[in-house]
């Protein structure tokens, strides 16, 4: 256990043991994402997604290790509910508030070994991540330009459709934070966002996931991630002083009337699927306040 020490040690030795695991890690993804970019055979495609996915779950692994180890012996374990039944071959759709990176390791952590290995819809210009872009890449997430205008839109549903088509090969949990950015005081106070303490959703790529595999979920997973003592940054996960964290998780299923429609030229499509997000939206803001309180 790294608890005993200062928190800038364990902050150096969690940061250490990340990167030389992106790195290792990472780098044994090359000979399976070469070949599945050689081979044109479903069934190879297939084996080389279960090598890469195996590689990115053991990263995830290594980083819940770490997480525990770090974490300020005065800090209650996470409080996580709604993990019941939960299917590690099923497909799922997960959806969550946004309010910091660490999100994002939060959410491996408690859905690891539950369902299947999370991706998540990016922006195009983090492909060039070093290391872990290529990782990403490798394990086709869908890459989105989220540019202005009908033709822009338009090409983001042609990448991410065909991204999502690869999805179909194995189990996978696409995951969209319907948000579109990290909450902040000034985002929201820019939006004039009707929520109190969420931005206003964006149904695009939660639309595109509906359009292209929807029928293919097994149901949504609605998060709810709350941060009692703030929130915290990726320096404060790293050296455990993350303080409380709060999750919340509910299965909802997909109501027939939000799959297979065009969320870009359909307007009465979005309609539909805005108001059933909105829905849930007013009930997860007035969850956060009671977890809050």
């Amino acid at each position: 256990m790294l608890a005993p020490l200062p928190p800038t040690l364990r902050g150096m030795a969690a940061g250490t043991l990340l990167a030389i695991s992106t790195t290792v890690l990472t780098l044994a993804m090359f000979p399976p994402a070469l070949l599945k970019l050689l081979l044109p055979f479903d069934g190879a495609r297939r084996v080389c997604d279960r090598a890469l996915t195996a590689l990115a779950s053991a990263w995830v692994a290594i980083n819940n290790g770490w997480i525990v180890a770090v974490r300020e012996r005065s800090t209650p374990d996470w409080d996580v509910q709604g993990l019941e039944g939960l299917d590690k071959r099923g497909w799922y759709l997960v959806s969550s508030n946004h309010q910091s990176w660490v999100d994002i390791l939060v959410l491996q952590r408690i859905f690891h070994g539950r369902i299947p290995f999370l991706k998540f819809f990016l922006k195009k210009e983090l492909i060039w991540v070093p290391v872990i872009g290529l990782a990403w890449w490798a394990l086709d997430f869908p890459f989105m330009k989220r540019g202005k205008g009908a033709g822009a839109r338009h090409s983001d549903l042609a990448t991410t459709r065909a991204a999502c088509q690869k999805f179909k090969r194995i189990p996978t949990s696409v995951i969209n934070f319907v948000e579109g950015t990290r909450f902040t005081p000034a985002k929201h106070a820019m939006q004039r966002s009707p929520y109190t303490h969420l931005l206003k959703p964006k149904i695009g790529g939660l639309g595109i996931a509906l359009a292209t595999m929807g029928d293919m979920f097994t149901a949504l997973l609605d998060v709810t991630i709350v941060y009692p003592d703030g929130t915290p940054t990726f320096t404060h996960l790293l050296t455990g002083s993350i303080g409380r964290v709060v999750v919340r998780v509910q299965v909802r299923p997909i109501p027939p009337e939000v799959l297979g429609g065009d969320p870009i030229g359909d307007p009465a499509y979005r309609q539909r699927l805005s108001a059933w997000v909105d829905a849930q939206w007013r009930e997860k803001d007035a969850l956060i306040t009671r977890l809050r309180d």
